[in-house]
C-alpha cells in the first residue's frame, strides 16, 4: 500500500497516529554506490595513475589544444560510423595504442568485475580503451559533466541497470584525472559488474 493509501486507511479506521510513526522518506543511497566507490578509489584510481596513461592524455591534449566542436563532431561521427559498419580503422589505431592495450589488461585481469575501462583527454575524447566504446565524444555525457567539467575530484556513479544481452547488472562510474600538478586533464570511466564485485 502507498504511502498515501496507509494513511487514508489509519485515518478511516479512526485511529491516532503519532506524526513519528509515519515512514520517514529515503534518501539513503543504493547499497551498491559505497561498494562501487570503494573499488574505484582502491583499485581503478591507482591503475589510471600510470605514466602511461598520463603521458597519453597529456600528449593528446597538446595534439588537440584548438579542437573545434566541429572537428569533435566530424571525429566522433567517423568513430561512430566505424561502430556501425565495422569497418574499423579509426578504431582499430585507438586499440592497438599502448594505453588501450594497458586498460584491456586491466579488465582482463580485474575476475569479471571490470567490463569496460576508458580514459578520455580534457575535451572528452577517447585516448584509449579496453573494448570498443559507442561513442569517441564523452563531452555531452554525465560522466564528463559530473565530474572534469565541474572540476571535481568526486566519482560519478551512474544508475546500475542490467545489460539486455548478458544480464549482468553493472553500473558506469567515473572521475577527473589529474596530473602530478593537480591540473585536470581528461575522465576515467569503468562499467563495474555489480554481480561480481
Amino acid at each position: 500500500m502507498r504511502y498515501g493509501g496507509w494513511v487514508i486507511a489509519v485515518v478511516a479506521s479512526g485511529l491516532s497516529i503519532s506524526p513519528f510513526a509515519l515512514p520517514a522518506p529515503s534518501h539513503a543511497e543504493p547499497a551498491y554506490i559505497s561498494v562501487v566507490r570503494e573499488y574505484v578509489d582502491t583499485v581503478v584510481r591507482p591503475m589510471v595513475n600510470n605514466p602511461v596513461v598520463l603521458k597519453a592524455i597529456k600528449d593528446q591534449n597538446v595534439r588537440f589544444g584548438d579542437v573545434s566542436k566541429t572537428d569533435i563532431q566530424v571525429l566522433d561521427g567517423t568513430y561512430r560510423s566505424e561502430v556501425e559498419t565495422g569497418q574499423f580503422q579509426m578504431i582499430s589505431k585507438l586499440m592497438m595504442n599502448p594505453v588501450s592495450r594497458y586498460l584491456k589488461s586491466k579488465q582482463d585481469n580485474s575476475q569479471g568485475v571490470i567490463i569496460e575501462f576508458f580514459v578520455t583527454d580534457k575535451n572528452g575524447l577517447n585516448v584509449g580503451e579496453s573494448r570498443t566504446t559507442m561513442d569517441y565524444w564523452q563531452g555531452d555525457e554525465n560522466k564528463y559533466l559530473r565530474t572534469f567539467a565541474r572540476d571535481s575530484d568526486e566519482t560519478f556513479i551512474d544508475r546500475a541497470e542490467r545489460d539486455d544481452v548478458t544480464q549482468i547488472l553493472e553500473t558506469q562510474a567515473s572521475f577527473t584525472i589529474r596530473d602530478e600538478t593537480g591540473k585536470a586533464i581528461g575522465i576515467a570511466t569503468v562499467t563495474i559488474a555489480l554481480d561480481a564485485i
